[in-house]
């Protein structure tokens, strides 16, 4: 009976770990407002992204993937929640909240026996407590929970589990703060001692590092970094005069650019590195072949901080940028890599978006969703298995800023409503309804409007655009 029963826990232990060994790592590495061309792979000719485009010539780089929406915090929350922003709880970046009962990403890992970390910007609404990541299933967290606080890249202090680190060595010139919002502000010439996002980056890799010593089961880890988003806090009021607030210009000091550019050239050269190190730390601690690794961007490049989106040609061929609907406002980078797992140098023209995450993972680590969402798993594509690959109907996006503006994609024709908020004004008359209609196999730049030309697509479209967007449920 002892033999017996020492082999049956021999043996369920090794079915255990024989299963988890099956759930991969996951790791999403989030920019902050990175255009679809500020990417070599994606046609980059200035700034120079080696580690980035190294992910993609041995990974799967995605040509038609699209953010949740066009600015930080809806686009967040589609990507945790899998419900586009017809149906999410937070459609614009003010106030909004997801309610702590609500499935997201790593609470759903989280059941399915994964550790669980974000590091760097949160985001997912406001206003929000200070352990709001930890309700909604982050074990761990380091960075800012709130939207407007991650504008401050020398802030006074960030968010730890829930409790304020502080940040010795940083300041704010008094009276700068973004209203009463606890870390914003401009930091002064003598009040920069700690730079967020090289803080971010060392929790990552003490993180990855001890994953790789303990391994203690598969985990998730949400990198989102505040970058090259631009301090909007600063702006001229900043002892550098401009948003792009690094500690200093690196390679670009000796460039013939305005100051604000030589700070995005450096954003993007410490994105890229970042990049770089995640994969190598993965490598040298074994654990890149049971691992896969996510890039993207929230939404498309801005025009902020003294930054000018054309300097750098950031949204390359596409047209518009953040809080456009335009694909430069929404069409954002994937890049996935899993050495082993993933076919090396794969280009995949499947259409997809951040409510397919959710379901994405859910088929990966082998536990199904127990609600409904918007998106479908894109886990088939990743695999090699294109013949399992569903396909979307249509996507849709909903915006409520600049007079609101509604979207809706059906590959390749995609329907956008401007001026969608009967009370928005122009000089006391309300702005007319625009409807733009693009065909993006033949019109990528979304050039023509052919809306005219084409009745019966746009009453198709508009159909689909009226049944994609419900009511937000009370909070």
């Amino acid at each position: 009976m002892k033999r017996l029963l020492t082999h049956l826990i021999a043996t369920t232990l090794w079915v255990m770990t024989a299963h988890a060994a099956d759930k991969p790592n996951i790791v999403f590495i989030l920019a902050d407002d990175l255009g679809w061309g500020d990417i070599g792979c994606n046609g980059q000719k200035t700034l120079t992204t080696p580690n980035i485009d190294r992910m993609a010539a041995e990974g799967m780089r995605f040509t038609r993937h699209y953010a949740g929406s066009t600015v930080c915090a809806p686009s967040r929350c589609v990507l945790m929640t899998g419900l586009h922003t017809g149906h999410c709880r937070v459609r614009g970046n003010d106030d909004w909240i997801i309610p702590d009962g609500d499935v997201t990403v790593p609470s759903h890992l989280k059941k399915a026996g994964y550790r669980t970390a974000a590091i760097g910007k949160y985001g997912l609404g406001k206003p929000l407590p200070d352990d709001d990541p930890a309700r909604k299933g982050f074990e761990y967290f380091f960075g800012y929970v709130s939207t407007g606080h991650a504008h401050n890249f020398f802030t006074p202090f960030l968010i730890r589990n829930g409790q304020q680190v502080m940040l010795e060595g940083n300041t704010v010139i008094p009276g700068s703060q973004n209203g009463t919002w606890p870390g914003t502000g401009v930091a002064p010439a003598d009040g920069r001692k700690h730079w967020a996002p090289q803080l971010f980056s060392e929790d990552v890799q003490a993180y990855l590092k001890e994953r790789g010593a303990k391994k203690d089961g598969p985990f998730f880890l949400y990198y989102a970094l505040n970058i090259p988003h631009a301090n909007n806090e600063a702006r001229k009021d900043s002892p550098l005069g401009h948003g792009m607030e690094s500690p200093n210009y690196g390679e670009f000091a000796a460039r013939d650019w305005p100051d604000a550019e030589k700070g995005f050239g450096q954003f993007i050269r410490f994105l890229d590195n970042e990049v770089g190190r995640v994969m190598d730390t993965l490598k040298a601690t074994g654990m890149a072949e049971n691992t896969i690794v996510l890039f993207s961007s929230d939404n498309g490049p801005h025009q902020e901080g003294g930054h000018l989106s054309d300097f750098f040609d950031s949204n390359g061929p596409l047209n518009g940028i953040k809080r456009d609907l335009t694909d430069g406002g929404v069409r954002v980078p994937l890049i996935v890599w899993s050495p082993g797992r993933i076919a090396a140098g794969v280009e995949s023209k499947h259409v997809s978006a951040f409510q397919d995450f959710l379901p994405t993972v859910a088929e990966l680590s082998g536990t199904p969703l127990t609600i409904p969402t918007d998106g479908l798993s894109y886990a088939p594509t990743l695999l090699g298995k294109d013949g399992e690959q569903k396909q979307h109907s249509h996507l849709y996006w909903d915006f409520n800023e600049q007079g609101g503006k509604r979207a809706v994609l059906k590959w390749p024709w995609k329907l956008i409503y401007l001026n969608t908020n009967p009370n928005a004004k122009n000089k006391g008359k309300p702005k007319p309804l625009q409807k733009l209609l693009f065909n993006l196999d033949t019109d990528l730049g979304e050039q023509t409007n052919v809306a005219d030309q084409n009745p019966a697509i746009v009453a198709e479209l508009e159909a689909l655009m009226t049944s994609s967007w419900t009511e937000p449920v009370a909070q």
